[in-house]
């Protein structure tokens, strides 16, 4: 395609038909978001591409969704799920059990482009209340038939594979709502089905909605905000944006309601107690494996957005942002909502997509020591009382500066809201041309950051062609999490599957955790005893053994919980 003379790759801004492939791994089939000039020239550059490498489009999965193996339940078993749901809330069709049977990650996505389904559930069901799923888990347990559990299918770590068939539990279209705000002990009690925007947005009108005398906000929001599920925060142990200040999913979770195999889990909503460990802890982080969240009681804060102050610094070296921002997040005079900071090449490519990698904001940069390739962005926000906010980014804005920073005003931090859940749509143009981008995220002490940061990225950078943008993003005072942004134009899918695998064991080598925020599934599986010890493995499976003794929560290698042959067998699977 051609404008003003001048190559653009033809992006693709068609929804996709209705029962197609790619209906399924877009993350949302109605939004688009495409690179820009400057990201267009930088991947011909890094990767030896000319305008004839993007005149024509790979395969898309376009094709309608064709399952060659069918149910393998009996007729009494679907009718016993009909007579409990209804009919119209069970579903056989090839297209449902792809859907509901599969997630975001990009293996789930690359194969799907080639019309590779891989096991699927053998059915869909939608459960309408809590009482009904208390059902279905106590015949599917006597029948010894697996459950996936499907929030709102945007993980990205392989989580809700079918290895053994079985049905695919459907929260969100029923179990979708918020039950109760209770103003008094600034709670809510919400169903996991719940989609972020409507939690949000419930919250922010608990006035109308709950005859609350304030508007709440829930504080966690995510890049997958408008994709995720409240039940896959709580599940897959997420982190929001405003993490810094609002903590991640574990610390707002105040109760949690589950049916499992071996009966009712339903925890105190008590903000303190010491009545031994904590099985609400337990449950978090589950993902699907111990049973099925059917409440939650969640904490829920002021809504207050009149009084957030943005904040931006360009600082002349990644050590310098690092510095500033453990000061920033150490320093007891309150903390950043959003507080991120980006290395060098991140910065960079930002610069790019933003149109501000060259003219009068470079050179004048460039004027006052800002060098390219070592300078890096900090964006940040604050939120809270209007005196705590004013004060806290005062101090924020006092230590960058003493590090060397400068002031870019909280335009940049406009900017980057602009786009903050957006961004991840850019995925579908770049695989349309056989350039792929993925993530690995890693916790990190303080005092491990930078060898953690120098290891993985002096590997990514050893394979020629390979651009690696990295940013710390959820800071705590005893440290932060490094996120590794990779795009490569693998010869093959099978080097890129390697690549990743070789990036995770750089992570582990040099003292990071497996994952921070995005959960574990069967993608991490095999890295987690090596991770976490044989013997805290062993308390992970012994709960398994507890909650559910037949195995029919979640299996086929999730967490690593099952045996090694099975997770293996599910890893190949999704292949």
């Amino acid at each position: 395609m051609k404008n003003s003379g001048k190559f653009e790759p033809d992006w693709r801004e068609d929804v996709p038909a209705e029962g197609s492939y790619r209906s399924i791994f877009k993350y949302d089939p109605k939004k688009f978001k495409h690179p820009n000039a400057a990201w267009y020239e930088m991947f011909k550059q890094e990767f030896g591409l000319t305008d004839e490498d993007f005149a024509k489009r790979q395969p898309g999965g376009d094709e309608q969704v064709m399952l060659d193996h069918k149910p393998a339940l009996s007729n009494d078993q679907v009718n016993t799920f009909f007579s409990i749901v209804g009919k119209d809330n069970v579903s056989a069709d090839g297209y449902s059990r792809v859907k509901y049977g599969h997630g975001k990650s990009i293996d789930e996505n690359l194969g799907l482009r080639k019309g590779i389904a891989g096991k699927a559930p053998d059915l869909v069901v939608h459960p309408r209340n809590k009482q009904e799923v208390g059902e279905i888990v106590k015949y599917c347990n006597s029948q010894r038939i697996a459950i996936i559990t499907y929030g709102a299918g945007s993980g990205c770590v392989l989580g809700m594979r079918a290895s053994k068939g079985g049905i695919a539990l459907v929260m969100k279209t029923h179990l979708n709502k918020v039950l109760a705000v209770n103003e008094l002990n600034q709670t809510a009690v919400v169903q996991p089905g719940i989609i972020g925007p409507d939690y949000e947005a419930a919250l922010n009108n608990a006035p109308r909605l709950f005859g609350a005398k304030r508007s709440y906000t829930c504080g966690h929001f995510p890049q997958s905000f408008e994709l995720a599920s409240v039940g896959g925060w709580i599940l897959a142990l997420g982190s929001g944006q405003a993490s810094t200040y609002y903590g991640d999913a574990y610390d707002i979770v105040l109760s949690q309601e589950y049916v499992t195999p071996a009966g009712i889990i339903k925890t105190h909503a008590i903000p303190g107690t010491a009545t031994g460990p904590k099985v609400n802890d337990i449950m978090k982080g589950s993902e699907g494996s111990y049973g099925v969240l059917v409440e939650a009681t969640m904490k829920i804060f002021r809504h207050m957005p009149g009084n957030r102050q943005r904040f931006a610094f360009m600082f002349p070296s990644w050590k310098a942002a690092v510095n500033a921002s453990r000061e920033i997040v150490q320093g007891e005079f309150g903390l950043p909502a959003v507080l991120r900071i980006s290395d060098p090449e991140e910065t960079e490519i930002g610069l790019k997509l933003k149109g501000f990698n060259d003219g009068i904001l470079d050179a004048f940069l460039r004027l006052r020591g800002f060098k390219p390739m070592e300078r890096c962005l900090c964006i940040g926000t604050v939120e809270g009382e209007k005196g705590y906010a004013k004060h806290a980014r005062k101090m924020a804005s006092k230590i960058s500066r003493a590090h060397g920073a400068m002031s870019l005003t909280g335009y940049a931090t406009k900017q980057w809201e602009h786009g903050r859940y957006s961004d991840v749509h850019m995925r579908e143009d770049l695989l349309d041309y056989g350039i792929i981008i993925d993530t690995l995220e890693s916790g990190v002490s303080w005092e491990n950051l930078h060898r953690l940061h120098q290891g993985v990225r002096s590997f990514v950078k050893s394979r020629p062609g390979t651009i690696c943008m990295t940013h710390a993003s959820h800071f705590y005072p005893q440290g932060t999490n490094l996120y590794f942004i990779f795009l490569m134009r693998p010869k093959d899918q099978l080097e890129f599957f390697q690549f990743r695998r070789q990036v995770v064991d750089r992570i582990i080598e040099h003292g990071g955790s497996i994952s921070h925020h995005h959960g574990i599934g069967r993608m991490f599986a095999p890295w987690m005893e090596a991770h976490l010890g044989r013997e805290q493995m062993e308390v992970l499976r012994a709960l398994k053994k507890h909650f559910d003794p037949q195995n029919i929560m979640n299996p086929g290698g999730n967490l690593g919980l099952d045996s090694p042959d099975e997770a293996d067998q599910a890893t190949n699977q999704s292949r």
